[in-house]
């Protein structure tokens, strides 16, 4: 039978997890359903998550947030606030039938431009324009022991461990709200000029995502030193977001976490370790390759309406380097506060 797109209601969204979660393998966590209630409820982007249906099943997907914004442009974005999207589909025809509605809605809705982050398939021709040079992932299977965890671990990056471990840094697992991890993760993203999600945001992710996600967090002296949001994903665990104050570093309280997390994922039957994505040339790339991981180009793809190139968006781009620097200098209070706001716009 011929492939239908449709929109999601409230009354399919259990057949689009079930999709995500059991049927499709070039799904992801943030094709998940619980990033639209997140979204929409938190910045107010609204969501169109597109699905193709045939003989009354889903057979593909393709969540997208419009994001509306004076100071960054208007953009249908798959998946927004998120690392990853673009289709997640059986096959050919439902992939294809996906992007042409995508394209439909991205010209109904008079956005200017059309951004898949970190496509399943990349596109070739017909107008798109891909992004390889910006970011990397790294991952790689878990060790079964602690001793072999180690030893994955390379020679100076292992010290540090060994180091923190002797320190008798303390761990708290299992952490179901941001009330620790917050204040460290704003503390960072100051000091790098980033604007902030806010505690709301955490909270309603931490809520949506009940058994999917959770907070490690690292203590020194009864001090919450260090801290990191962590993401569960079919035998994937993927420390997302994280913060820690600079005593964390001396004291090697961010690889003791890292390895804790690692054994704690283990032992809770997850066998890959997904830390995630970093800009080229930057403190945490460099970071995950001392550690001993390979990085892997990230492909971001877009079609901008009329054609063209799309607008450079991102930490690299010379025009940010005023704001960013004016940032870092904010008083912690006023870039919590303003955080959110420019997040909303940015997506």
């Amino acid at each position: 039978m011929a492939v239908t797109i449709k929109v999601l209601d409230d009354q399919q969204w259990l057949a689009w997890d079930r999709f995500v979660l059991a049927e499709c393998p070039d799904a992801t966590f943030f094709h998940r359903y619980g990033w639209k209630n997140v979204i929409e409820s938190v910045y107010g982007q609204k969501g169109h998550y597109l699905y193709a249906e045939r003989d009354g099943r889903i057979v593909g997907i393709l969540p997208l947030v419009h994001v509306k914004s004076r100071l960054f442009g208007n953009r249908l974005i798959s998946t927004a606030f998120t690392i990853g999207g673009g289709v997640a589909a059986l096959d050919d025809e439902a992939h294809a039938a996906l992007d042409a509605e995508a394209v439909r809605l991205m010209e109904s809705l008079g956005a200017d431009s059309l951004e898949l982050r970190r496509p399943p398939r990349p596109h070739q021709g017909d107008g798109w324009r891909a992004q390889t040079e910006i970011y990397a992932n790294f991952s790689r299977p878990i060790a079964a022991t602690d001793e072999e965890c180690l030893k994955q671990i390379p020679r100076k990056q292992r010290a540090v461990v060994r180091k923190a471990i002797d320190a008798r840094l303390l761990v708290e697992e299992h952490e179901t709200e941001p009330s620790r991890f917050f204040p460290l993760y704003a503390f960072s993203m100051r000091n790098m000029g980033t604007p902030v999600f806010g505690r709301s945001f955490f909270t309603a992710l931490m809520k949506e995502f009940a058994g999917s996600c959770d907070c490690l967090t690292v203590t020194y002296q009864g001090m919450a030193i260090s801290s990191v949001l962590n993401f569960y994903f079919r035998g994937s665990v993927m420390p997302y977001y994280t913060g820690c104050l600079p005593m964390a570093r001396d004291l090697g309280a961010n690889d003791f976490m890292y390895w804790r997390l690692m054994r704690h994922a283990h032992d809770h039957g997850f066998t890959i370790f997904d830390f995630g994505r970093s800009k080229v040339g930057s403190g945490p790339f460099s970071f995950k390759k001392n550690w001993g991981f390979e990085p892997d180009p990230i492909r971001h793809e877009f079609k901008v309406r009329g054609g063209g190139e799309p607008a450079e968006i991102n930490p690299l781009n010379p025009k940010y380097r005023l704001f960013i620097a004016a940032w870092k200098r904010l008083p912690l209070p006023v870039a919590n506060r303003l955080g959110p706001h420019v997040v909303r716009h940015i997506g």
